[in-house]
């Protein structure tokens, strides 16, 4: 935002308004591109495929005759420009063909040459589906599933994945790339800096006749900022698959909570989560899709950082000693650490051994997977516990540091996975992320369950069919019709196929004397039982 007044000096914003100016940065990108949405959901087929298509053509032309112009740039030189605005350019080109299908089929249908499509149905084909596989019967003998299947991922025809979540993925995936390809901009830039500062180093030795006494600390300072570079370029594959693996992870759990919630399963949620604020879930749906963005960006770059910091403690304790000649010391050193923690292990296990053997009253059954929870001995445990007192004392520093340095790297680790809180038990609510997917996974629940949905869909079909009746009346086409069936005996038949094929409902059903119905569920219980 500038002020034209005599010079264009820019206006300054005071601090406490930043937010409002992100706030309106980002409406006025949103503005931009709402044309795009206008036009993909407008009733009026045939006149937003024309617009829609004319203004992803004026955007295609100016990003196309930008590129021509600036196609090289400052960082990596040739077809710099390229590389960053390709990702636009395939998304402008596929808005381009969506328009011209549409304007193609809508052409079709003005013209009468094909048939206008019906709305969209209430309940879809694949809820539809899920549902007809809650009320068949489940086989007795699985089919045999892959190793694909089995580790890493099972298509479901039944589950089908909602726009917003696959439009989010696709778009953390062009964010990913530009952000890596920024960070690499910088990295050469680093590195051309560090080139410098390493020839004035050298013109420094030079100039002493490597007799200075700085000469050592230069010379570890100049390996350090070579080994530095070369880690962080090659850390930056791994990291990125990391976060690549997650947004596809993402998806996978996303399906499995999905699942677990359409089932009323909710234990693997937090307590404080079983019942959200209806506002709040509101909100994270709002919000889900930009955070799962910034939580993926600032996890690539988080990751990065800790890959890094693990690829230099590789380097100088097993690569550089070799490397100077001092691989015998770096294996007497690495043999005696492996050692002491092996040592340490053995005592912890051996304590284990130990309250196994002589502290625990034997199994009160031979079925029994281990001894019950009974002391045994007890002045001799007494005695054990009061002399490895010390010793676990000292024991228990080195637990804590690991404690806490296991903790900080799954905290890193995990940093970009928003389906997952890295908070403590009891403090989840504090994880805003988690939050917004929790939020976001209720209010696609009430949403899209397919039961509900199901259920929505037969009271509104038969409202409609009763309408339907009332208006032509229904009552003269039925004496012309055939015969006719009441509707009792047509519940009736369906109560019994649903029996039939659910036997443990049978035991569900209340009795009611008088009638014949105690009779019939005891021949659906045997003939369940045979």
């Amino acid at each position: 935002m500038f002020l034209f007044s005599e010079g264009y000096q820019p206006l300054h914003i005071p601090q406490w308004a930043q937010a409002f100016v992100l706030l309106i940065g980002g409406m006025e990108v949103g503005l931009s591109h709402f044309p795009f949405f206008a036009c993909l959901s407008s009733e009026f087929r045939l006149v937003s495929s024309i617009l829609g298509f004319s203004y992803s053509l004026i955007w295609f032309a100016v990003t196309i005759l930008y590129i021509i112009q600036c196609p090289h740039g400052q960082f990596l030189g040739k077809y710099e420009t390229v590389m960053f605005y390709w990702p636009s350019l395939l998304c402008l080109a596929f808005l381009l063909g969506r328009f011209l299908h549409m304007f193609v089929k809508s052409l079709r249908v003005h013209l009468g040459w094909e048939l206008q499509m019906e709305e969209k149905p209430f309940l879809e084909v694949h809820q539809a589906e899920h549902v007809k596989r809650l009320l068949r019967k489940a086989r007795l003998q699985e089919t045999k599933k892959s190793w694909f299947q089995t580790r890493v991922y099972e298509w479901d025809p039944c589950f089908q994945f909602p726009s917003r979540m696959i439009g989010t993925t696709v778009l953390a995936f062009i964010c990913l790339y530009l952000f890596i390809v920024i960070e690499f901009c910088m990295f050469m830039y680093v590195r051309d800096e560090l080139d410098v500062f390493e020839g004035e180093l050298e013109n420094y030795i030079a100039s002493m006749n490597q007799t200075g006494t700085l000469t050592p600390v230069i010379l570890q300072v100049k390996e350090l900022m070579n080994v530095s570079k070369g880690v962080w370029l090659v850390t930056i594959l791994p990291a990125s698959l990391t976060c690549v693996s997650y947004l596809f992870h993402i998806l996978a759990c996303y399906r499995k909570h999905m699942k677990r919630l359409w089932a009323g399963n909710k234990h693997f949620l937090p307590l404080k989560f079983h019942h959200p604020s209806s506002s709040k879930s509101v909100v994270a749906i709002a919000r889900y899709s930009g955070w799962q963005i910034a939580y993926i960006l600032w996890g690539y770059l988080i990751i990065h950082v800790v890959q890094s910091l693990c690829g230099l403690m590789i380097m100088y304790s097993l690569v550089l000693p070799v490397v100077h000649n001092q691989g015998l010391e770096m294996l007497q050193g690495l043999g005696i650490g492996t050692l002491t923690i092996s040592i340490v292990l053995g005592l912890m296990i051996l304590q284990v051994w130990i309250a196994t053997s002589f502290f625990l009253q034997p199994k009160m059954s031979t079925a029994d997977k281990q001894k019950p929870l009974a002391l045994n001995n007890r002045k001799a445990f007494h005695n054990f516990n009061y002399f490895l007192f010390f010793y676990n004392v000292l024991l228990g520093l080195g637990a804590c540091l690991s404690r806490l340095l296991i903790s900080c790297i799954l905290g890193t680790w995990l940093i970009a996975r928003i389906d997952r809180t890295i908070m403590q038990n009891g403090y989840e609510g504090a994880d805003m992320g988690f939050s917004a997917w929790i939020g976001m996974l209720y209010v696609d629940h009430y949403h899209t369950n397919p039961v509900l949905v199901s259920f929505c869909n037969i009271l509104i079909t038969g409202h409609r069919e009763r309408r339907l009746q009332q208006a032509i009346k229904y009552w003269c086409l039925n004496q012309s019709a055939g015969p006719r069936v009441s509707a009792r005996s047509r519940t009736r038949w369906l109560l019994l196929q649903t029996l039939v094929n659910n036997p443990k409902l049978v035991m569900l059903r209340k009795s009611r004397p008088g009638h014949s119905s105690r009779e019939f569920t005891q021949i659906l219980l045997m003939g369940s039982e045979s």
